[in-house]
């Protein structure tokens, strides 16, 4: 039986072909067009919270070129968990104790003279990154001038007098010490500051916080339940292990012999206590480097064990390196690619190549740089996240900023080139009861219809990936359709109003499929 969906049908060499009705596809564009929200759904499942940590740096170095990556993936796998439905918290932890924050406290309290970041002009995670690096240098001389004199190098690496004094500084702290635990506050403090800025800059934000110095003593009390179900169990030395040998994994210790915490340990308690803190939390999202699967394999295991049912709701977000042309990024010799450094690199590399473009004469100087921001971060954002988060990636700042290709200035360039339509043309007789179609806009208005798909299944997968490479195909449809079919040309008032709305709606979805990106679309370029 024909429905008014079909147009037409035939069976050729056993291959049954529909020819779908051009009214179907015009009854299924009216229903959207008006939708600003299209694709996104708005109501919440209350009880289904998921909790997103990402970005949870170290506070003794600025954040870098492998940090903008997990941001950029931890902001956006949140946000389109929110456009498939979800209430999303987007948390971090923050390592802000242990021997490295000791090292930059050390190294600033001998040769820091009290500078300030007020005193220097630089950013505090800058400044406190740069003593770090000092206390580096000053290590390694130490090492080399006891090797000269006759010591085992790997001794010498364990008793540098500036190394035992870093760990009586933490031992320090760790008891309590005012003066060390006052140093400790206010260069934490300087690197808040200038984390805050980069987010800013990067455009990611978070609604919670948590502290390693609060939550390295959790999980203690979760070692001793484990000892009395039969979870873990004690060796003759008093250390606290899980054997997941049964499970295909290792044994994994929890506790050290003097009853000391080791990393499994707090993530342990920090799990938990999330949960406490937010009950209408049912899974978690950890998005961390792909060196530490095997660490979450143990930790989601050992919550199961310990009887935790959301431990089948978490799911590590795994990433692969970023490398640059010239090869990683390293931290301790001070050759790292600072996050802030890229940021005004794209920010000027987009200046020099908009430039040779020549097509900014009427922008205010103001108004060029916010566009050049505009498509500097949008080409690094969208180079990061077209890749599977698993795949390595080899970053060129150059090839990202092109206005052709499966990039974010050529998705940016499209959506202003259809404002400029917009901006010329209205829109006069909307009855399209009796329109014609063509390919072309058949083609876009499919390409439409899969936007709500495909929200949903980059949820599942957690793959912002397929957003990016949707809204490319979503663009490249449209620009087809634009260089065969007039538009502000068309034959008839109402073919005419037509492909205006056809191209409002596609500028619409590409802007809502890069929010989900966290890229902003400029009006005009």
């Amino acid at each position: 039986e024909q429905v008014a969906m079909v147009k037409s049908f035939n069976v050729v060499k056993g291959f049954l072909n529909i020819e779908i009705a051009d009214q179907y596809y015009l009854n299924f564009f009216n229903g959207i067009k008006t939708n600003a929200a299209y694709g996104l759904v708005s109501s919440k499942d209350a009880n289904k919270a998921i909790m997103v940590e990402y970005s949870s740096p170290n506070t003794n170095k600025p954040l870098h070129l492998g940090h903008i990556r997990n941001n950029l993936l931890g902001y956006s796998v949140a946000e389109i968990l929110k456009a498939a439905g979800h209430k999303v918290y987007k948390t971090q932890i923050i390592n802000d104790r242990g021997i490295h924050i000791c090292k930059s406290m050390l190294a600033w309290k001998r040769f820091g003279n009290g500078e300030t970041p007020e005193t220097t002009g630089l950013k505090g995670d800058k400044l406190v990154g740069n003593y770090y690096v000092i206390f580096d240098q000053e290590y390694k001389k130490q090492i080399e001038k006891l090797v000269s004199q006759g010591v085992d190098e790997e001794v010498a690496k364990q008793e540098a007098p500036i190394l035992l004094e870093a760990q009586q500084m933490l031992q320090a702290w760790e008891a309590g010490d005012t003066e060390t635990v006052a140093l400790w506050k206010t260069m934490n403090e300087w690197v808040y500051d200038g984390f805050e800025k980069t987010y800013n800059e990067l455009g990611v934000d978070f609604d919670t916080y948590y502290y390693e110095s609060e939550t390295y003593l959790l999980g203690k009390e979760f070692i001793q339940e484990g000892l009395r179900s039969g979870v873990f169990y004690k060796k003759e030395d008093g250390s606290v292990w899980c054997d997941l040998t049964d499970d295909g994994l290792d044994e994994k210790i929890v506790l050290r012999s003097d009853g000391t915490a080791v990393y499994m340990t707090q993530d342990i308690g920090t799990a938990i206590q999330r949960i406490k803190d937010y009950p209408d939390v049912s899974g978690m999202v950890y998005t961390v480097g792909n060196e530490q699967d095997y660490h979450f394999k143990v930790l989601f295991l050992i919550l199961k064990k310990l009887g935790f049912e959301w431990s089948k709701n978490l799911y590590h977000l795994s990433y692969g390196m970023v490398d640059l042309p010239s090869g990683k990024m390293k931290s301790r010799e001070g050759t790292v690619v600072d996050a802030d450094d890229l940021i005004i690199e794209m920010s000027n590399t987009a200046e020099d190549i908009s430039k040779e473009l020549g097509k900014l004469e009427d922008y205010s100087e103001l108004e060029k740089k916010e566009l050049y921001k505009t498509i500097g971060l949008g080409a690094l954002k969208y180079f990061i996240l077209k890749v599977d988060p698993k795949k390595r990636i080899l970053f060129d700042p150059k090839e990202s900023i092109d206005f052709q290709g499966n990039t974010g200035p050529f998705i940016q360039y499209t959506y202003a080139r259809i404002q400029s339509i917009l901006r010329k043309a209205k829109i006069e007789n909307t009855d399209y009861a009796n329109l014609s179609l063509n390919e072309k806009e058949k083609q876009l208005i499919k390409q439409l219809e899969l936007f709500p798909e495909t929200v949903q299944n980059a949820a599942d997968q957690y793959s912002p990936a397929l957003i990016a490479n949707y809204t490319y195909d979503l663009v490249k449809d449209f620009n087809s359709f634009y260089q065969n079919v007039s538009i502000l040309g068309a034959d008839t008032e109402t073919e005419k109003s037509f492909r205006i709305e056809l191209s409002k709606t596609v500028a619409s979805t590409i802007k809502n499929a890069f929010g989900l990106l966290g890229i902003d679309v400029p009006e005009r370029m």
